[in-house]
């Protein structure tokens, strides 16, 4: 031990294992020749940019094969020399890391049984002399477990991450979701911090699934009680979703590429990032077709026969359940028929049926093709039977099944009921006609750039004359039509600063941070305008309209559909709530039909004691507005 703490690096070279010692690789000779070296990249905090940690990262002679840490990591395999690289690596980046003073944090990567065999070559509780010896403080060492192989005793990996606190070191897991990088090994160690793996990491802005696989990491970081770092970062896209989306730490190129000398700040694209608050907009992911739904529907507890059960005891059995609809056949838990009531009690009330039938088995006349469905099936499954042709369901009712076990029977109303909410409640979060975010998302992002802070705009687009167009040219070229606009409106958005909502029907919900948001809107009106006379015949569009029923069923002309686009500049804590910002938005939208231009806009400002200040230069104060928006 006083000669590691004398002579670290000789020290440390000379307790490797007799097979090092022995091997004749390129490696081994590198490792023997003080060829390995440290580059240092940055880890930085990602809500005000400053400078966290840094992590050590090894290479090898420039301009050889063996420079890049996974060239290296082969070659310790090939000469089975792996655990002696790794720890003759980390002593390497402890003084590399000593020699630049007090430059604060540093990650070390480390295996798990390397970590085991460091801690054993150190003895118990002299590892904080060790380090300190090589010039870094053990508060300042957060050992990074990286998994290249299964941790092969978890006890000794306990143990040793005991030592490791003792000292005062802190641990982190590396990768993790990487596959290699388990769920086990961090409710195993515990650690302090968790590296997110890369691939959740890169155009996570453009990824619903990944955004959602990131907020599971950090559900099970807040459980474990870890700190999350995000790996990976490229883009300044990225890096303002990991910031909002309230990532600690993070690392990547645009952060900072690795650099033989630590950095003092972050690089200047990613702190251009952190000075902008605006906010991000997140992907969206609609809401998924959710297995279970008839969980939630009352079956009917009917009782059951069996394919033996005589026709004269089914029909007791009717006569003494009176609303019964149905009756199950059932060969031991399987059902295999289904008796309408109806239609048995037909032929159960024909001439001599009883007499000729009364005692044979029901089985004879059930529809031994019955409509069964399983209690877990999701909304599309359901779907497809009230879409096929065979539509005995509405009559018949069905049959519920729990892994393959009767359960009970449902009715073609319920069937029609859940099938209608399930899809309503999609639609709230993505509209099945735009795909575009619904209601509840809307709602979120509102919220998200009200907590914030920053200033944004609201604006609520509404077609004018639309249900005089869908009445008259059919609901087809009305989709047509909200699909055109949902299409513009898109188009006209930035889509790392604004966001595109669908509210139903032909509301739509536009909520800008770009600054020319005015210019925008106009641009919007005046393509829907010209593109949307596409969507009339030649009479209509050389009339400028068309003759149909009021809401009065009066016959009038209404010329052709146009947009209108009502806008609430939402100054910074003037609105604590989503509804305020809709319902201004709404009324800013009425403004903007009276408008000759298609827009009205109105400032919501803070008052004293949370009040609101309503400023709305209307219609013919447009132009106006231009003066006013400028200073937006």
């Amino acid at each position: 031990m006083d000669d590691l703490i004398r002579n670290p690096l000789q020290a440390a070279m000379a307790a490797l294992s007799p097979a090092f010692h022995q091997a004749t690789g390129p490696l081994a000779q590198i490792m023997r020749e003080g060829g390995l070296y440290c580059v240092f990249q940055p880890l930085a905090e990602l809500r005000e940019g400053s400078i966290y940690a840094h992590e050590a990262l090894i290479r090898g002679p420039e301009g050889t094969p063996l420079h890049t840490p996974d060239a290296l990591l082969e070659q310790a395999r090939r000469e089975r020399i792996l655990q002696d690289f790794e720890l003759l690596c980390v002593a390497q980046a402890l003084l590399q890391w000593g020699r630049c003073g007090n430059a604060g944090r540093l990650f070390v990567n480390i295996s798990a049984d390397a970590l085991v065999r460091a801690v054993t070559l150190c003895g118990a509780g002299r590892m904080n002399r060790l380090v300190q010896s090589m010039g870094v403080s053990t508060r300042m060492l957060v050992l990074e477990i990286t998994e290249h192989d299964r941790v092969s005793d978890m006890p000794a990996l306990r143990a040793a991450l005991k030592e490791v606190h003792a000292a005062g070191a802190r641990v982190a897991l590396d990768d993790f979701g990487d596959g290699r990088s388990s769920l086990r090994l961090w409710a195993e160690t515990k650690p302090d911090f968790v590296k997110i793996d890369k691939y959740f990491i890169q155009n996570i802005s453009g990824h619903p699934e990944k955004l959602q696989m990131l907020q599971a990491i950090k559900s099970i970081a807040d459980m474990f009680g870890s700190t999350l770092v995000a790996e990976g970062i490229e883009t300044a896209e990225d890096l303002r979703a990991l910031r909002d989306l309230d990532i600690p730490y993070g690392q990547g190129y645009l952060l900072g590429r690795p650099a033989p000398a630590p950095r003092d700040a972050i690089a200047g694209d990613a702190r251009a990032v952190m000075q902008d608050r605006r906010v991000a907009v997140l992907p969206h992911l609609g809401q998924q077709a959710r297995p279970g739904i008839l969980r939630n529907m009352l079956l009917i507890q009917a009782p059951t026969v069996t394919p033996q059960t005589r026709n004269d005891d089914v029909g007791e059995l009717f006569q003494a359940h009176a609303d019964l609809h149905a009756l199950a056949v059932v060969d031991g838990t399987r059902p295999v028929a289904l008796i309408n009531r109806q239609q048995f009690m037909n032929h159960y009330a024909t001439l001599y049926f009883r007499e000729v039938h009364g005692r044979k088995p029901c089985i004879t006349i059930a529809n031994r093709a019955p409509r069964v469905v399983e209690l877990d099936c999701d909304v599309e499954q359901l779907v497809g039977i009230l879409t096929s042709q065979d539509q005995r369901y509405l009559s018949d009712g069905f049959i519920v099944t729990d892994n393959g076990r009767y359960t009970g029977l449902g009715t073609g109303d319920q069937l029609v009921r859940s099938v209608t909410e399930a899809r309503i409640e999609a639609a709230r979060h993505a509209n099945p006609l735009t795909f575009l975010p619904g209601n509840i998302p809307i709602s979120l992002h509102m919220q998200r750039l009200l907590d914030s802070g920053t200033e944004f705009v609201a604006c609520y687009a509404d077609l004018n004359h639309f249900k005089p167009f869908n009445d008259y040219y059919g609901y087809w070229r009305g989709d047509q039509m909200i699909r055109l606009l949902a299409r513009l409106a898109v188009s006209q958005c930035d889509a790392q600063r604004d966001f595109v909502g669908h509210v139903g029907g032909d509301d739509f919900m536009l909520l800008f941070q770009s600054s020319d948001w005015l210019r925008r809107c106009e641009a919007l009106v005046r393509e829907f305008g010209l593109e949307a006379q596409a969507l009339f015949d030649p009479e209509a569009r050389q009339a400028g309209g068309i003759w149909a029923e009021d809401r009065h069923g009066i016959q009038r002309f209404f010329a052709c559909t146009s947009l209108s686009i009502g806008v609430v500049h939402i100054g910074p804590g003037a609105i604590q709530r989503p509804e305020e910002v809709a319902n201004l938005a709404a009324l800013a939208k009425h403004d903007a039909k009276l408008a000759a231009t298609g827009i009205a806009w109105r400032e919501a400002t803070s008052l004293p004691g949370g009040r609101v200040s309503l400023h709305s230069p209307l219609t013919a104060a447009l132009a106006r507005s231009r003066v006013l928006v400028s200073s937006v």
